[in-house]
């Protein structure tokens, strides 16, 4: 339960936050990919709320959730570079960061829940692992489509 509490948690922060890293975002496809990855965010907290019901516990507050912190201090929530790039170059690096942290997560509670016999568990973990793994995908995508296609404007900026 704790494990899950912090991936839980660190979700629904996410979540709370996702409209201003998508506002924050110059770029088109990234501000895309950010709706997209925002919609799975909310259907991987549901799942947890399933499997919240199938063990009969109910999720609990953490004071310290590392999620939260990469989500407040990573993506500085509270500022805007002055560089649109930077916001993007940023946003771009740190969801994925976030995606190997709920990999490995995901993938630890799955060895946890078949140890426990829990399938029903096991299979709405494997389902948020494999959005996980796509959003993954999605991103590093993003980042190559970014960077190729606007290589002389990152160029010119990385330069004033």
């Amino acid at each position: 339960m704790h494990h899950l509490n912090r991936i839980y948690n660190g979700k629904c922060f996410l979540r709370d936050h996702a409209q201003h890293l998508e506002e924050s975002a110059s770029f088109k496809g990234l501000q895309l990919a950010l709706d997209e990855f925002t919609t799975d965010v909310k259907k991987q907290i549901q799942r947890m709320e399933e499997i919240y019901a199938l063990v009969k516990e109910k999720p609990a507050p953490e004071s310290c959730n590392p999620i939260r912190n990469i989500v407040k201090d990573e993506f500085c929530i509270d500022t805007n570079q002055d560089l649109p790039v930077l916001n993007d170059l940023d946003i771009m690096l740190y969801v994925q960061i976030l995606e190997h942290i709920n990999l490995t997560s995901y993938r630890m509670l799955i060895m946890l829940s078949k140890l426990l016999q829990y399938n029903d568990v096991t299979q709405l973990l494997t389902e948020n692992l494999d959005e996980s793994e796509d959003n993954d995908q999605l991103f590093v995508l993003i980042a190559k489509e970014y960077i190729t296609k606007d290589k002389e404007i990152l160029k010119k900026q990385s330069r004033t």
